[in-house]
């Protein structure tokens, strides 16, 4: 799992890098394609139930699971890049906004909020824990910023592994103690999906985007973490999540495994 979640890495850092005004979600969705079977690997999105991309590119009020078209993007604009990938039959699932050129403070903060709540739901990753401590981190952090932000309900994290979509779901809301206990050997992609405002969404009419009812901004971001005995380990970041757990200091092998 840990060369498919850098696989993963890789495609969503190649993409992010190529987010610029008049790019268009397709050719980023070829960017990703590119970078997946360049290294023999094939893409997790691609056909899964019919879904007919490499990446999902989420644009300003879409929450999760746009398809590329020829969209250009425009300043202004935040979008939310999913990408999973397969390697020797295993998966790793990821996802980072980008802001499109100046997108102004408030988008930024919002953004900034989601990747933080990501990593506080990470940090609440121990043996022995609950799956309901992971959600209550996520929430704690996102409602500590603004009582104003709406946290997705409808679409959750999820085990991962041998498949791309496992049992337990991960919800990204939850109570300290509750829930599926935590054991070594498990892998959860957790996704915060945070909104301006009402958290409620509708899937639109392609069947497969999901955006905010109010047309309000969204932001998503993602990754696949192993638990383990001695912690957390980012199996999709290039160093296994080490930077951010010293800052937090947080205790995991992940210097050592990287």
């Amino acid at each position: 799992m840990r060369s498919a979640g850098l696989l993963v890495s890789e495609a969503l850092t190649a993409c992010a890098n190529a987010v610029t005004p008049g790019v268009t979600t397709a050719e980023l969705d070829v960017i990703a394609a590119d970078v997946i079977g360049s290294a023999g690997a094939q893409p997790s999105f691609l056909g899964y139930y019919g879904f007919p991309a490499v990446i999902c590119a989420s644009v300003n009020d879409e929450v999760v699971h746009g398809i590329p078209s020829d969209r250009a993007l425009k300043v202004g604009d935040l979008v939310s890049i999913d990408c999973g990938a397969i390697v020797d039959g295993w998966h790793g699932d990821a996802a980072v906004t980008v802001p499109v050129g100046d997108v102004g403070p408030e988008l930024l903060r919002l953004s900034e909020t989601t990747r933080e709540s990501l990593w506080q739901g990470i940090c609440a990753v121990a043996v022995g824990g609950r799956l309901g401590d992971i959600g209550a981190a996520v929430e704690g952090c996102v409602r500590a910023t603004s009582p104003d932000y709406g946290i997705v309900r409808d679409y959750v994290g999820h085990g991962i592994g041998s498949q791309m979509h496992m049992s337990p779901p991960v919800p990204n809301f939850g109570r300290v103690g509750k829930g599926l206990r935590l054991k070594s050997g498990m892998a959860v992609a957790i996704e915060p999906m945070v909104t301006v405002g009402s958290a409620d969404v509708s899937v639109l009419e392609d069947n497969w985007t999901v955006a905010t009812d109010t047309g309000n901004v969204a932001a998503h971001w993602e990754h696949t973490v192993a638990i383990t005995d001695r912690g957390p380990w980012v199996l999709t970041a290039p160093d296994g999540g080490a930077a951010e757990f010293a800052a937090r200091g947080v205790t995991s092998p992940a210097s050592d495994l990287t």
